[in-house]
């Protein structure tokens, strides 16, 4: 079932996305060569701790922290380590926050020092992909065109476009339907309505689009061990176009 929201509620679901976004700005200053996960992971509890605001994947079936850290080939759901960053990697935050009964969802992917020219490309590329499939999220389109901006764009600069993973409707839950797909054909799917709350968040991997889980039932990386990248906004499908909940 689709859950239309009001004005009130997107303006709500606005305040937990400010929250957000201010805490990655505070996340990108931290970025660099010998600062570890757990550190950014721990910040993270007591930022939102201070705005009156939750993690809210922290405890979601199990998953034990309050970001999820992936770094180079961990495509998302990664552990927070004491594992220091390095020069040269890619490292992606994710986190849900929840504010007044109300969540907002980004995750944003960030380089580490002096990273390669492939892995820039990758991530630039992702980044475009995302604000691409935003564009199609407007009232009487569906949600296709916003799969297939993404995936044209992203094979045309030869990189390939995770299945596993999609976004989603959010609101007072944290998956509500429909899904959003990343891959596809234009004009197909659900149509978009004023009052629709959704998550685009593309991940994108240099070498094939296929998965592999880790032990821990979590963490998911590339099949061939190449560099991934996400990037993720929560938006409001309104009259007047697409609202980014969650800009920095």
């Amino acid at each position: 079932m689709i859950i239309l929201k009001t004005q009130e509620q997107i303006a709500k679901m606005n305040k937990a996305g400010d929250i957000l976004a201010e805490c990655h700005r505070q996340i990108a200053k931290m970025i660099k060569p010998g600062v570890t996960t757990l550190e950014i992971d721990q910040f993270v509890e007591r930022f939102l701790a201070e705005q009156g605001a939750t993690p809210e994947q922290k405890g979601y079936h199990g998953f034990p922290f309050a970001t999820c850290a992936s770094v180079n080939d961990v495509i998302c759901h990664g552990f927070p380590s004491n594992e220091p960053l390095k020069d040269g990697d890619i490292v992606t935050i994710d986190m849900v926050v929840k504010y007044d009964g109300w969540l907002a969802d980004s995750a944003w992917s960030y380089p580490v020092g002096n990273v390669s020219e492939e892995a820039q490309h990758l991530l630039d590329v992702t980044k475009k992909a995302l604000y691409l499939g935003i564009e199609q999220a407007v009232v009487g389109n569906r949600i296709g065109d916003i799969s297939h901006a993404i995936q044209s764009y992203a094979e045309s600069q030869n990189l390939s476009v995770v299945r596993h993973f999609v976004g989603h409707a959010i609101g007072e839950t944290m998956h509500e339907e429909p899904q959003v797909p990343h891959y596809g054909p234009p004009n197909r799917g659900t149509r978009l309505k004023e009052g629709m709350v959704i998550t685009i968040e593309p991940m994108l991997n240099i070498g094939t689009y296929q998965v592999k889980i880790d032990s821990d039932g979590w963490t998911a990386r590339t099949a061939d061990g190449k560099l991934s990248a996400q990037y993720e906004h929560t938006l409001a499908i309104t009259k007047d176009g697409p609202l980014i909940l969650t800009e920095q």
